[in-house]
């Protein structure tokens, strides 16, 4: 964590540092700063700041953008309940907002400009009002342009208004993130151009006469042609690797050595939020069980193990209890493994864990392509969204093919759903093969048993979503009463990202809910890459055998080739926004809008009770362009 006045201090010398790190919130300073608690903004008015800043990043000289001068934004804590009042000034010279993640507020005050409200101009201050329904971790960010990647995001911790089931003795916020000292924008015109601009991690010879020796010479000339015909790289996990990023934990890197303190017999809590613009992490703390208690927020079952795969927005807490009186690294590895951010937490301050090393980048599979065995695919076609010769597909799932007639079925009872993953939809899209999908997954399958994507080949515990069940039974235990069917598709050779095929310049309405229903959303992933996809103002209830005890998440990451679904209970009238929450795609056009519509019989009854009716007007599709940056300015943030 730095602000503006300890980057005037870096500039004079060690000694200054020092004195300046009183400056610094306490929550995130590192350990020989003196953190043995959290500190925290606490009550129910705030008064937030934007602005831009001169900070110092792994000792590097560069500008972010922050809420009071500091990278983290300060962590806001509250109570289950309160009303909260938050006055938040816009110091910067273009527009910006706060969008308060996974908190269940009136649309109004969610914060996306262009769907909630029109944003927060320059030297204006916008006024955030709403009672918490929830208590868990959270965090908040700018939903404006890409000011996320440069900073401008936060921690929040809502206190449950009675007894909290975890008990533990301290606990420490951990905010992962990746930094750019380039322009975002500049990064994102880069990909436009060449999507693999930052992947380094080619295959060369040598992997070749490896796979040579252990798969025959046949089947490695049958998957590098195969790949080859696809136009795309095994190697290619994240659009934006190590080769860019600087990895941090709450603003530090490595070299910083940001450490946290135990004392013998502890139960420490770590609320690890996911704050990255494109970074998925792959977090372990080697030597050192974890037990999962909250995911995004909400309390699930314990679950024991030795890594979690985190997708961006995503939040876990876990309690840890160090036997040993040593020092433990705080891992955060990116999930293509080209780096990572470590911290420190140990028995007395200053102490630093020995790091362990990167460990070997695994390849993509023809499974990671929802392509199952590509040899029994002869003579497909995959380049530039044409269509694929479907006569050697026999047996392929009917619901995610073009051409069908996809209106709504009648007569179904919601009631005759399975529970299992892969009811008959309602709804389907009707794809068209086009220039914004390059592939469909001819065989899309349920992953939720699987760990996280490239981690298969680790010989430890690592978490799946198929073990996550709530602590609490779900609040709607109702079947599904219907069924939508979203693809989320791409061609990454234009860098271009969308849903069924869509951009969200070139969709022409939201997508719609009916207040008070119960309805299933199943997402089918036809990229290669995995998409933490979040929907705002209501929770997903994860469809993965959980009975009535289904993990809620207010994001799930869907992996390449996976068919996922979720049940919602469309409880909160508005206008929400849907994305993929990795940053650029959701720049280059992977968002809509989801619009749940007013009880036709609740308004009436309003009416007929109330001196003026409530009325929800459905707001018009904003006329911005995602890839529209406006007035912004490319400036070169190098220094």
């Amino acid at each position: 964590m730095y602000n503006r006045r300890r980057f005037l201090k870096t500039t004079i010398g060690a000694g200054a540092l020092a004195s300046a790190s009183g400056l610094v919130p306490a929550w995130a300073r590192p350990a020989s700063d003196g953190n043995l608690g959290i500190p925290s903004l606490t009550g129910n008015q705030f008064d937030l700041s934007i602005d831009k800043f001169p900070i110092r990043i792994d000792g590097r000289a560069t500008e972010a953008i922050g809420v009071n001068g500091s990278v983290p934004a300060p962590l806001i804590r509250f109570r289950e309940g309160d009303d909260i009042v938050l006055n938040v000034t816009n110091a910067l010279e273009e527009d910006t907002s706060i969008h308060w993640h996974g908190l269940l507020v009136p649309f109004e005050m969610d914060g996306v400009p262009g769907v909630a409200f029109p944003g927060i101009k320059p030297g204006e201050t916008f006024q955030y009002k709403f009672a918490v329904p929830q208590n868990g971790t959270y965090w908040y960010h700018s939903h404006s342009g890409l000011q996320e990647q440069l900073g401008h995001f936060g921690p929040i911790i809502v206190d449950p208004a009675g007894s909290d089931p975890v008990v533990y003795d301290r606990e420490y916020v951990l905010m992962l993130s990746d930094f750019t000292f380039e322009n975002p924008y500049r990064l994102f015109s880069k990909l436009k151009a060449n999507s693999g601009s930052f992947n380094f991690q080619k295959r060369t010879a040598a992997d070749f006469m490896r796979d040579a020796d252990e798969k025959g010479l046949a089947e490695t000339f049958r998957d590098r042609a195969n790949w080859g015909k696809m136009r795309m790289s095994p190697t290619d996990w994240s659009d934006i690797t190590g080769a860019q990023y600087t990895y941090l934990i709450n603003g530090h890197s490595s070299a910083d050595n940001w450490n946290a303190v135990f004392k013998e017999g502890e139960r420490i809590r770590l609320r690890i939020i996911n704050a990255a613009a494109m970074t998925i992490f792959n977090f372990r703390i080697p030597g050192l069980p974890m037990t999962v208690v909250a995911a995004d927020g909400l309390n699930v079952q314990p679950v024991e193990t030795d890594e979690f795969q985190i997708g961006v927005a995503e939040t876990y807490d876990v309690i840890v209890t160090p036997e040993q009186i040593k020092a433990y690294a705080l891992v955060a590895e990116a999930i293509d493994r080209s780096g990572m951010a470590v911290a420190t937490l140990g028995p007395k301050p200053g102490m630093k864990a020995q790091a362990p090393a990167l460990r070997e980048p695994v390849p993509l599979t023809m499974k990671d392509m929802g392509m199952g065995d590509m040899s029994a695919m002869g003579g497909m076609q995959m380049d530039n969204g044409s269509k694929a010769d479907m006569s050697n597909m026999a047996g392929m799932d009917a619901p995610t093919m073009p051409g069908m007639d996809h209106s709504m079925m009648e007569g179904m009872n919601g009631n005759d759903m399975m529970e299992g993953r892969d009811a008959i939809p309602l709804i389907a899209p009707d794809l068209k093969t086009g220039p914004s999908i390059a592939k469909l997954a001819m065989a899309p399958t349920s992953r939720l048993d699987e760990p996280g994507q490239g981690l298969n080949d680790v010989a430890h515990r690592t978490l799946t979503y198929s073990q996550l069940r709530s602590l609490e039974p779900n609040p709607d235990q109702r079947a599904p009463a219907r069924e939508i069917e979203l693809h989320l598709t791409s061609n990454m050779e234009r860098y271009m990202w969308s849903f069924d095929g869509l951009t969200w310049s070139e969709v022409d309405g939201p997508i719609i809910f009916n207040e008070g229903e119960r309805l299933r959303l199943t997402l089918v992933n036809d990229t290669m890459m995995p998409h933490p996809i979040h929907l705002h103002g209501m929770f997903f209830d994860v469809v993965n055998g959980g009975g009535s005890h289904k993990p809620r998440k207010h994001t799930i990451t869907v992996k390449p080739g996976e068919k996922l679904s979720v049940d919602i209970s469309a409880e909160h009238v508005g206008d929400w926004a849907f994305h993929c929450h990795l940053l650029y795609h959701m720049e280059a056009g992977m968002f809509r809008v989801v619009s749940v519509m007013p009880n036709k019989s609740k308004t009436e009854a309003n009416m007929m009770t109330m001196p003026m009716a409530l009325e929800h007007p459905q707001m018009k599709q904003p006329s911005m362009d995602m890839n529209d940056h406006g007035s912004m300015k490319m400036q070169d943030q190098e220094q």
